[in-house]
């Protein structure tokens, strides 16, 4: 009964080899999946021809016979070089070393006819490893301090070569260029920083560079580190610069920029500026506070002496004036000047103060006769013989010496009559009348500080005014 139940032996070898292709599909499929291949997505199509040996057929064929050390079409006409440049950023300038740095991508197109070539492709798109094979300009920058090509992760250059012959090289520079900043306006200045290049020793008969439309091109600003700039834009030039070695086409590009004023203002105007006013404190301070209005003096004049010394710090050696050391001399000046108003101001007043004059061995007598109006007349020393002119001074004993209060012209003996006083400046109540104040001033010196209150604000208003109308819109 077993037997029957069994199918014939033909029909169960067909039913395996049924199911054995249907396993290795679903095997196969399971793979699929497990790579992450969709059975669906997957197509059975023709493998296409491979063009990798037609390419190195073509380009053993070009350089067969070519000669790197030979520049297109040499002897016959000059080799044109079209340029293009990208400006991927620029920054820092630095002040001090007359430089700038800028990271571009530069690129150079030319026609070298010993690189056609018929195929169906069209173009070649090389790497690195291709430019060594073939001739490429001897370009340099005329202005650069130091440049580097960028290798990581591999040298940043790219070779491609159509067709007719024509080849387009870059590679992506970053530069230390020269640029002389001329600081007369410092820090309001502005400048046209150069990127200068040409070829090192083919002269305009052989090789020339020209620029392309639109040639030159600046990426996004966000990453220059422009920090004490803002860029104004770019220009760029032609011209022919002669040597003894013959003339050269020579190219440049000039960065504009504008030096922004935020740093400085914060770091020298603004403390500049607080300390002369600072300065002007002692104008409201008692004449006979010689302690603080001298302290007062000396700190301020320090501390203008320590600002013009940080000033110069973020600025080359220049042999000129610029517009900060202007600003930072003429308020050391008002500083300067308010600490010598009290100099004279203190000189001057220890001539009114009163005179001490020893006294005799021989004590004053009064004479009974010489009594004028219920008071005593004493004697006038010798030094004193204009005093009969004045009424009799009251005189104040005290140890060995008698002061007179009232005696406040010794210093101006001869000025007295309006006669000798010669000086421009009249010093003393007694010289006001005369003939010799024609065409002369009138300062009282006791009232030096009042004068100071209002000429030292008002001068130095005057001259801020005009500065920074004149630094900024002249």
């Amino acid at each position: 009964m077993a037997r029957a139940l069994l199918p014939p032996p033909p029909l169960l070898l067909l039913l395996l080899l049924c199911l054995v292709p249907g396993s290795r599909a679903r095997s196969g499929n399971t793979e699929d999946d497990a790579r992450g291949d969709a059975p669906s997505n997957r197509k059975w199509v023709l493998a296409p021809k491979s063009q990798d040996t037609d390419v190195t057929l073509i380009l053993n064929k070009l350089l067969r016979e070519y000669d790197k050390k030979l520049r297109p079409d040499i002897g016959m006409k000059p080799t044109v070089i079209d340029v293009d440049i990208s400006v991927n950023s620029i920054g820092p300038v630095s002040s001090i070393n007359m430089e700038y740095q800028i990271d571009v991508f530069f690129a150079q197109t030319w026609t070298d006819s010993r690189l056609r070539f018929n195929s169906t492709m069209k173009l070649l798109t090389l790497n690195s490893n291709m430019v060594g094979l073939i001739w490429v300009p001897d370009t340099i920058f005329r202005n650069s301090k130091t440049a580097e090509a960028h290798w990581v992760t591999t040298p940043n250059q790219l070779l491609r070569i159509w067709g007719d012959g024509k080849i387009l090289y870059t590679l992506r520079l970053t530069i230390n260029a020269e640029c002389q900043l001329q600081l007369h306006n410092f820090p309001m200045d502005e400048h046209s920083c150069p990127l200068t290049f040409s070829s090192y020793g083919y002269p305009r008969e052989e090789m020339v560079y020209r620029w392309r439309k639109s040639s030159v091109e600046a990426a996004d600003q966000k990453s220059w580190r422009l920090y004490q700039f803002d860029f104004m834009g770019l220009r760029n030039t032609t011209e022919i610069v002669t040597t003894s070695a013959g003339d050269y086409v020579v190219m440049t590009i000039y960065f504009e920029l504008s030096r922004r004023m935020g740093y400085f203002t914060i770091q020298t105007y603004i403390p500049c500026i607080l300390t002369v006013v600072l300065s002007w404190v002692s104008f409201w301070i008692k004449k006979d506070a010689t302690p603080a209005r001298t302290a007062l003096g000396i700190t301020t004049v320090l501390t203008m002496t320590t600002l013009s010394t940080i000033a110069r710090t973020s600025l080359p050696r220049v042999s000129y004036v610029t517009a900060m050391d202007l600003f930072v001399t003429v308020c050391f000046l008002f500083v300067f000047a308010a600490l010598m108003e009290y100099a004279a101001l203190n000189y001057y007043s220890s001539c009114r103060r009163p005179t001490a004059v020893k006294q005799q061995p021989k004590p004053l007598q009064p004479d009974p006769s010489q009594w004028l109006h219920g008071r005593m007349a004493l004697p006038a020393p010798s030094n004193y013989s204009l005093l009969d002119v004045r009424p009799p001074p009251t005189v104040v004993t005290l140890g060995h010496a008698v002061y007179w209060p009232e005696l406040e012209d010794a210093c101006a003996a001869g000025c007295l009559d309006g006669k000798d006083c010669r000086s421009f400046f009249c010093c003393y109540e007694e010289c006001r009348a005369g003939a010799w104040r024609r065409g002369r001033a009138h300062v009282h010196v006791l009232e030096l500080d009042a004068y100071a209150r209002v000429l030292f604000p008002t001068s130095f208003l005057l001259f801020n005014l005009v500065y920074w109308v004149g630094y900024l819109y002249l």
